[in-house]
């Protein structure tokens, strides 16, 4: 029970609270591999009274995949979730939009975490929370990050999308209510939501 609760604590991408629900899966999960490794190694010790036996080997693999997970938890430490505050006013303004939240892209050079994502057809709106940014993004490059974004929605088909991020809330949420009156197909927005998330931490 307690092992399927723990792994429980993953929610999809986009979902609020992802980044802050990830960071406790990947942690529960680094933690649980490294334990079962560590107690396959003791056991074949007590059982064999030395350390080269069959089971030492299989613990050795078992730290492959608890590595991977532990470089995962640490990516997702770096980030936080959208604050309760600005989730909850940004709530008040988005009904009928399609939105994602906790958005880190990553690219070769540099990650970009923004805090809330707008989707309506070819128009794509962003929020990248302050706070967030002076931690992990103090110099948050919008140009770079347009490009970044933007090459990834060709690549996938989607032509004449326009990307736009907001560092004040209250601009965002206006702009947000602005989106209301657009008229787009849900399947495109669907479509664009779903690149979206294919390419995110």
């Amino acid at each position: 029970m307690q092992l399927k609760r723990m792994f429980s604590l993953a929610e999809a991408r986009g979902t609020r609270n992802y980044i802050d629900s990830q960071k406790k899966y990947e942690i529960a999960r680094t933690l649980f591999y490294f334990a079962l490794s560590l107690s396959l190694f003791m056991a074949g010790v007590i059982q064999t009274g030395e350390r080269a036996n069959i089971l030492s080997i299989v613990a050795v693999l078992g730290c492959l995949p608890a590595s991977k997970s532990a470089v995962s938890a640490i990516m997702f430490l770096r980030f936080k979730s959208l604050s309760t505050q600005a989730a909850d006013e940004i709530g008040r303004h988005s009904q009928g939009l399609a939105c994602l939240y906790d958005m880190v892209f990553t690219s070769y050079k540099k990650n970009y975490c923004v805090s809330h994502l707008a989707v309506c057809g070819n128009t794509v709106c962003g929020y990248v929370e302050q706070d967030m940014e002076e931690r992990h993004s103090p110099e948050f490059n919008e140009n770079a990050f347009y490009e970044h974004v933007g090459n990834i929605l060709n690549m996938d088909g989607h032509r004449d999308v326009t990307v736009k991020v907001f560092k004040n809330l209250q601009k965002y949420t206006e702009r947000l209510e602005q989106m209301k009156a657009l008229e787009a197909e849900p399947a495109r927005s669907q479509a664009v939501i779903n690149t979206l998330k294919s390419v995110v931490l």
